[in-house]
């Protein structure tokens, strides 16, 4: 070998090194985070980290029905201080002991799980109360843009590479109609979904529900009046109706007129942990006067499911049960030809997860990030559901931000559905906006779930 030669391999190799080092373009130059306001105008945490490629900035959601189960979402509790909900302990937490340990380490960000293990092993506790599940999820989804961004490629193609999956486009599961803790309407179940299942692909899905949603309001305006087209939290009309099948009739009506029977089924999000009580179930919870003697047996109430299966639609009922009545689950599902969603149940948790399979209690998990906490749990809680034959919805919060990256998820994990609102407010249509430049950057290689929403292919 002559010297000159030797010279340009040594050359290669140290460019090679300088490409994958840590300490070269992929490691974290600067991490801080930020209390801004979500959606429902509560505090939440922002985070911004910085590496030779940029500013990767990361917002954290918040929920209002939330499970017991959940990761802790750490607030600050100081009354006279946005009602307690302050959110400046977690933004400390980022800024005084996760930013120095991740800038100390050197950490490749492209390795999603080395980091996500560090932030895990830096809080030390199974529900992560220590440093704040709202401060670790805002660092791991900056990561993981960054982790994009080295690699030269978009989030959603990072994710299929972190977790081996397939990219598919979801079909929308749009909030149109709000109830229980998401509106201020007598109503107690929480959300009416439409899905267009028979698009042709996702910008079709788009145009469908947006025309069936402005048929709603038609709809509603006709039969309440122009206040009951007033919104809740995730968008969807919240007329003041307290019989949930009167919701299910709404949708089908706009369906019908619409002119789209048979290319949109629905969906809902019972969230009845919200109104279960003493063993029974109260459709009336937000009554401070509700009659204890019409509360509904389990029985009762999935009879009542049911009859609405048997009439219109229905695809998907997720949390048809309260999070701990693991038999009424099991018995529920056992019953049914649907997709079953577990929410509450599972909270993105691969120990619920596991026992929910157990128990046969459900065939699909809500992915909600800030339920668990890091983008690594959250792709192995999505492979274990796949593993066992489930599917995987994932899903917004309704204390929302303007970050779209659960659209990169959805796509990048090949979930097949994604839940995030109705098409209304801005921080539900930054989600599906960013699904439909997803959908036009892959052009010919986009695949739309449609029909096989449940198990894409």
């Amino acid at each position: 070998m002559t010297f000159g030669t030797f010279l340009k391999l040594g050359f290669r190799t140290l460019i090679i090194r300088r490409s994958f080092s840590s300490s070269e373009g992929m490691s974290i130059k600067k991490l801080h985070a930020r209390q801004i306001y979500d959606s429902r105008g509560n505090p939440t945490v922002e985070v911004d980290l910085w590496t030779e490629h940029g500013l990767f900035r990361a917002a954290v959601p918040s929920g209002a029905s939330t499970g017991v189960h959940e990761a802790l979402e750490l607030r600050d509790g100081v009354k006279d201080q946005w009602l307690g909900k302050g959110v400046l302990k977690a933004v400390s937490n980022v800024n005084d002991i996760i930013a120095p340990k991740l800038i100390a380490g050197g950490f490749d960000v492209t390795d999603q799980r080395a980091i996500d293990c560090c932030l895990l092993e830096l809080d030390g506790t199974p529900t992560k109360k220590k440093l704040g599940a709202n401060a670790i999820l805002g660092v791991s989804i900056a990561v993981c843009k960054a982790g994009a961004a080295a690699k030269g490629c978009p989030i959603y193609k990072h994710i299929s590479e972190l977790a081996g999956t397939k990219l598919i486009m979801p079909v929308p599961a749009l909030n149109v109609i709000n109830g229980g803790s998401h509106a201020g309407n007598k109503l107690a179940m929480q959300e009416f979904m439409i899905l267009p299942t028979g698009a042709e692909s996702f910008s079709d899905a788009m145009r469908i529900g947006s025309e069936v949603y402005h048929h709603l309001k038609a709809v509603i305006k006709k039969k309440f009046g122009l206040d009951a087209t007033a919104v809740g939290d995730e968008g969807g009309f919240a007329p003041n109706i307290q019989e949930n099948k009167e919701g299910l009739l709404l949708i089908n009506e706009a369906i019908e007129k619409a002119g789209y029977c048979g290319k949109v089924d629905i969906g809902m999000d019972v969230a009845s942990s919200e109104f279960y009580k003493d063993g029974k179930y109260d459709l009336d919870f937000k009554n401070p006067n509700s009659d204890k003697s019409k509360y509904l047996e389990p029985d009762q109430l999935m009879s009542l499911y049911k009859e609405f299966i048997d009439e219109f639609p229905i695809v998907s009922i997720e949390d048809p049960f309260d999070q701990d009545h693991w038999d009424a689950w099991t018995k529920f599902h056992c019953s049914v030809n649907i997709q079953i969603v577990g929410d509450d149940l599972t909270v993105t948790n691969p120990t619920r997860i596991t026992e929910a399979v157990e128990k046969k209690a459900c065939n699909c998990l809500l992915l909600k990030v800030n339920q668990i906490g890091t983008i690594s749990e959250s792709i192995d809680a999505h492979l274990l559901a796949h593993k066992n034959g489930w599917g995987t919805m994932v899903s917004h919060r309704s204390g929302e931000t303007e970050d779209a990256f659960i659209a990169d998820l959805v796509v990048g994990l090949g979930c097949g559905q994604i839940k995030t609102g109705a098409p209304c407010r801005s921080e539900r249509l930054a989600k599906y906006n960013q699904l439909l430049r997803i959908e036009e950057e892959l052009g010919c290689d986009a695949v739309y779930a449609g029909k096989n929403f449940r198990r894409p292919q």
